[in-house]
């Protein structure tokens, strides 16, 4: 079990994460619409996963990456502030 700190640190994460997703998408111009069609989900759904209502497993967050044209590693780990290594990826056509 977590640790009530564990647990807050964990949430934190997450939300970081749920932002970096938003970000990320938003850059690439790319609707919530766009994604959840690409994830197989309704839209109401995929907005739950922004929001932080649905919890996000470990499958559909590779997923996602690879939807947003980014690593996992990279998606994880992004700081928010600074899109502009994104723009180094070459978008599938």
């Amino acid at each position: 079990m977590f640790s009530t700190a564990q647990k807050s640190m964990s949430d934190i994460k997450t939300q970081e994460i749920i932002g970096n997703i938003r970000k990320i998408r938003e850059f690439r111009n790319y609707t919530q619409d766009y994604l959840a069609a690409k994830l197989n989900i309704s839209q109401n759904a995929y907005s739950k996963i922004e929001l932080g209502y649905s919890s996000i497993t470990l499958t559909r967050l590779i997923h996602i990456a690879q939807i947003l044209e980014i690593s996992l590693v990279e998606l994880i780990n992004f700081s928010g502030e600074d899109v502009s290594f994104i723009k180094l990826t070459e978008k599938a056509s």
